[in-house]
């Protein structure tokens, strides 16, 4: 079983910064990818950016330039620094890990930006 723990959410102004964390736990035999999606209220979810084992980023294009994903692999730990947030990015955030055998969620953090 493979447990993942966010953390980092909370309450920020437009235009103000969060860091979210990520950690996983449990019978991770491999990990392809780490990543960062959200769902705002009504809306699907979507990408907003990963991370490969080889370090490659993907973003969405409504966060690049913002925002920045990284990975301590050690501590098989992502990271979402979030820089010049809108308040249409008030959503959950979610941590995916892609493995080798099987993908897993974490539970969301909820971020919002509001004045």
């Amino acid at each position: 079983q493979v447990q993942l723990v966010e953390s980092g959410g909370g309450l920020v102004q437009p235009g103000g910064s969060l860091r979210l964390s990520c950690a996983a736990s449990g019978s991770i035999f491999g990990i392809n990818a780490m990543g960062w999606y959200r769902q705002a209220p009504g809306k699907q979810r979507e990408l907003v950016a990963t991370i490969s084992s080889d370090s490659s980023t993907n973003y969405a294009n409504s966060v690049k330039g913002r925002f920045t994903i990284s990975r301590d692999n050690a501590k098989n730990t992502v990271y979402l620094q979030m820089n010049s947030l809108k308040p249409e990015e008030t959503a959950v955030y979610y941590c995916k890990l892609m493995g080798t055998y099987a993908h897993y969620w974490g539970q969301g953090t909820q971020v919002t930006v509001s004045p």
